[in-house]
Parts: structure tokens; C-alpha cells; sequence
């Protein structure tokens, strides 16, 4: 089981002394919540997709004209190997 330091490394983010108690406490009652969960029986109940009673409406799949890739790609400014390409946003 992952202890406070894996979640750190996993997420990149660095914990104080006193965060790292304070989440170690929220992460022990979560998974005593998951542990009560998992003791508890579920044979005989039907799978739950939704809480709600409300059916969706259902629609035809029909066959549309697409567009083709070199149809979309022939508006934009820039392309790379048949893809948009955007200013980059991230260093």
C-alpha cells in the first residue's frame, strides 16, 4: 500500500511535516471507508447505473456524411503531419 511519500512522488508536489499528518488522517479514513465497503454483503442487489429513476431518451444511430481529414485540415493556419499545429503552451 502507498505511503504518503509515494502519493508526493505520484502527484509532484511537496508536503510539509504538518500537511503530511493532516492528509495521512484524511487518507486512514478514506480507506477505513473503503474497508467498509468491502465488507459490505451486495449479493442479490441489482447493479445501480444511476440514482435517478429517469430513463434517456434513445435516438436512431444513422450513418452521416464526415468530413475527411484533409477537408478539415485545409482551413488551418498550421499543420504538422496531418495534424493541427498549435503554439506551443507548455515549457
Amino acid at each position: 500500500m502507498p505511503n504518503i511519500e509515494d502519493y508526493e512522488a505520484m502527484t509532484k508536489i511537496s508536503l510539509s511535516e504538518d500537511e503530511r499528518a493532516v492528509v495521512s488522517d484524511y487518507m486512514d479514513m478514506l480507506l477505513d471507508s473503503f474497508n467498509k465497503l468491502e465488507d459490505t454483503d451486495v449479493s442479490g442487489v441489482e447493479p445501480l447505473i444511476s440514482v435517478l429513476d429517469v430513463k434517456g431518451p434513445m435516438r436512431d444511430d444513422l450513418v452521416i456524411k464526415t468530413i475527411s481529414r484533409e477537408e478539415l485540415l485545409s482551413n488551418a493556419p498550421e499543420q504538422h503531419d496531418g495534424y493541427f499545429q498549435v503554439p506551443r503552451t507548455v515549457d
